[in-house]
């Protein structure tokens, strides 16, 4: 039986409005280096454990190019399939490395660009996690505040508790198939690959990752990513 092997699928395609600035967020520089060159490098620092190492782009995107000048560098593609929404990128992106050579039962990490403080740490342990599980799971982090569901007056109507709650965080990782039909079947309207298993009927694994991995969304989480990076490069020897 042939090993199933590692792929990295990076959702790039997405316009960012809501951090602000004068173009797409992943491109926007933090410590020194564009969004998405950050997240590259922690999956680059694993290099040697994927098959190959995707970032799905725009059909439109001129922008990448400056943005990542050696990207694709060998076992890397850059496919310029991304869709109107993330679960259609994914799919593109998908369906892209299965026609280059990806098998139905190989695994696929898929992350989010604009998580751009992920670790090599944080995604061996979801690998080390899933890579024997019939279904796969995703990175999460416990829920540590108090959550409230609001009325549609904008007012508390319940407080539900935290203890069962966790915050989904990327990468997830599915066999390439699987994901690939749960998708098809669930359509658009998911936001996380983990929605789409779930909607077929299977309970992705919860994997703790970090508060650290958070998306970065608003203006004012690039100052605080730009702060972990910095503190990040001030510890190491």
């Amino acid at each position: 039986m042939i090993a199933s092997r590692l792929f990295v699928l990076i959702p790039c395609a997405g316009s960012g409005s809501r951090a602000g600035g004068t173009g797409p967020k992943q491109y926007q520089r933090i410590a020194g280096r564009p969004m998405v060159r950050h997240t590259l490098d922690a999956f680059r620092a694993l290099a040697g454990r994927f098959a190959g190492i995707a970032l799905v782009v725009s059909p439109q995107d001129r922008e990448v190019a400056a943005a990542l000048p050696r990207f694709p560098a060998q076992g890397e593609h850059l496919l310029h399939v991304g869709g109107a929404t993330r679960a259609a990128t994914v799919r593109n992106g998908l369906q892209a490395l299965r026609q280059a050579g990806a098998g139905p039962h190989d695994w696929v990490l898929v992350h989010d660009a604009a998580r751009c403080l992920v670790t090599p740490t944080q995604i061996e342990a979801l690998i080390a996690a899933c890579e024997h599980d019939a279904v796969g799971g995703l990175l999460a982090h416990r829920l540590a505040d108090t959550l409230k569901v609001a009325s549609p007056e904008g007012r508390v109507s319940s407080t539900p508790t935290r203890a069962d709650k966790w915050l989904a965080q990327t990468p997830q990782m599915f066999r390439i198939g699987m994901l690939l039909d749960a998708i098809e079947r669930a359509g658009d309207a998911v936001t996380d690959e983990a929605g789409a298993i779930e909607a077929i009927g299977l309970a992705p694994l919860l994997v703790p990752g970090s508060a650290q991995n958070f998306k970065l969304t608003y203006a004012e989480d690039f100052a605080l990513a730009e702060a972990v990076l910095d503190s990040r490069r001030a510890a190491r020897p």
